[in-house]
């Protein structure tokens, strides 16, 4: 028996999808049915990326997102749901990282990183968080009530990697914010769920690969491999169907068996 996932009708919202995995991830989703808002602050690489959803035959919008900024949060949320209506599924994406030893980062790196990968998580899944809670309760209208929000976090968040220690902090931030998020918006049909991804090959570290110390890192790994951003596809359909309903409040590594 075949087995299918359609997300028809839904509209999911996508932070940081100007590239890399964030860009995968609408795409897919379009993919599978769902109008997609496309959210970072490089509004021309989303337009472009819009431009080759619509040319796959789906459906896209871009807002224009500082996830540093709780009034662009609220302004990009609002502007979403007027021109898609109401959103279903959150892929609270948006992430930075530096690479230092503990000794050497400084105030600015540390606010760097937990302002985008912290603060900026919260604010965006509580923006939409708050309008999912509303339609639950009946306070907002909306046709489908309940909703869909996962949290990318990374394999980091759960097994301390050499040179990116407050990276590591602040994915681990992020395991634990979707546990308190799943506790307390569970009962209203909100699951909230993280993907921790390995080391995945994008545009944006595809070079390190080639380096001699990129081939060392890869020859560590369990398999020698590093992932394809399309390896997350199945994981992230799945997470934001109806089909999960039973899950929440799950960490799921798609790491290749690194953190084993």
């Amino acid at each position: 028996m075949a087995f299918s996932i359609d997300l028809s009708g839904r509209v999911a919202l996508v932070t940081g999808a100007s590239s890399g995995l964030g860009a995968q991830f609408a795409r897919t989703l379009a993919r599978a049915g769902a109008g997609v808002v496309l959210a970072s602050r490089r509004v021309d690489k989303l337009k472009e990326l819009r431009a080759r959803i619509e040319g796959e035959g789906g459906d896209a919008h871009v807002v224009e997102l500082d996830v540093t900024s709780t009034d662009s949060i609220a302004a990009a949320v609002a502007h979403a749901e007027t021109e898609m209506g109401s959103i279903d599924i959150l892929v609270n994406n948006s992430g930075v990282s530096t690479t230092q030893r503990l000794q050497e980062v400084r105030e600015d790196d540390f606010d760097f990183i937990f302002n985008t990968n912290v603060r900026g998580a919260f604010f965006v899944a509580q923006e939409v968080g708050k309008r999912m809670l509303a339609r639950a309760k009946g306070a907002a209208p909306g046709s489908y009530t309940g909703g869909r929000i996962i949290n990318i976090a990374s394999v980091a968040g759960l097994r301390v990697l050499p040179q990116i220690g407050v990276y590591c902090m602040s994915k681990a931030a992020v395991v634990q914010m979707t546990r308190a998020m799943a506790t307390e918006w569970g009962r209203y049909g909100i699951n909230v769920n993280a993907i921790c991804p390995g080391y995945i090959d994008t545009e944006i570290n595809h070079h390190h690969w080639e380096t001699e110390q990129g081939r060392k890192l890869v020859q560590m790994l369990p398999r020698k491999r590093v992932g394809q951003p399309q390896d997350l596809d199945a994981l992230l359909v799945m997470l934001a169907s109806d089909q999960s309903h039973f899950i929440n409040g799950a960490i799921i590594s798609a790491d290749d068996g690194f953190g084993v």
